[in-house]
């Protein structure tokens, strides 16, 4: 599967997950564009029971309205103690309209009186993870190439970093000390599973020249 131009189309209007992927494809001279550039398509509804249902859901949906091949990425915070919540819901968590602060004072409401963990100065309420899928669909020929990436952590219970989006002030990487908005863009690109998930698009990408 080969892009026709240097432009890589990103079903997205996630500005975090636009500067993540501009970060992640620069080197290889590739322009990302995202739904920003594309504001007349209509929204796709994210209905999949899994993360890997719903990127190629927006990979297909948007890559046949414009009849070129697309990239989406569906992600999201795991929590073991809420069994899994908020998963396929991360980005609405705290409802259709909510953002970022909201989403993340619902998760630490919802995980109030579940305090366990060492003592690493931060107190830690639950192990997670993050999850990436990505799907990259060409219309042309119907195919579809994915990757999934993963990052385990601990929830906080207070948020720390100015970087990233999401969850990721609450997201602490004991490996790091830090939470993963405590990160520079290249260290969250190496361990991140969106940059998990990346590497391994390319190397299947790579694989099929």
């Amino acid at each position: 599967m080969k892009a026709s131009t240097d432009i890589l189309i990103v079903a997205t209007k996630n500005k975090g997950k636009v500067r993540e992927f501009q970060h992640a494809f620069a080197p290889l001279g590739l322009t990302v564009q995202s739904m920003f550039d594309y504001p007349d398509l209509p929204d796709v509804v994210e209905d999949g029971a899994t993360f890997a249902e719903n990127a190629f859901k927006k990979a297909k949906a948007v890559g046949e309205s414009l009849g070129l091949p697309v990239l989406a990425d569906d992600s999201g915070l795991c929590v073991d103690a809420l069994n899994g919540r908020p998963g396929v819901y991360s980005a609405r968590y705290a409802g259709e309209d909510a953002d970022d602060g909201d989403n993340n004072l619902k998760l630490l409401s919802e995980l109030e009186g579940l305090k366990q963990g060492e003592d690493t100065g931060q107190p830690l309420l639950s192990t997670a993870r993050f999850v990436c899928a990505l799907s990259l669909y060409d219309p042309a020929t119907g195919k579809e190439l994915t990757a999934e990436g993963t990052v385990e952590g601990w929830i906080t219970s207070e948020p720390s970093g100015a970087g990233g989006f999401g969850y990721d002030p609450l997201f602490f990487l004991p490996g790091y000390d830090k939470t993963m908005a405590e990160l520079t863009l290249e260290q969250k690109q190496q361990i991140s599973h969106r940059g998990q998930a990346l590497r391994l698009l390319t190397e299947k990408l790579a694989a099929e020249q």
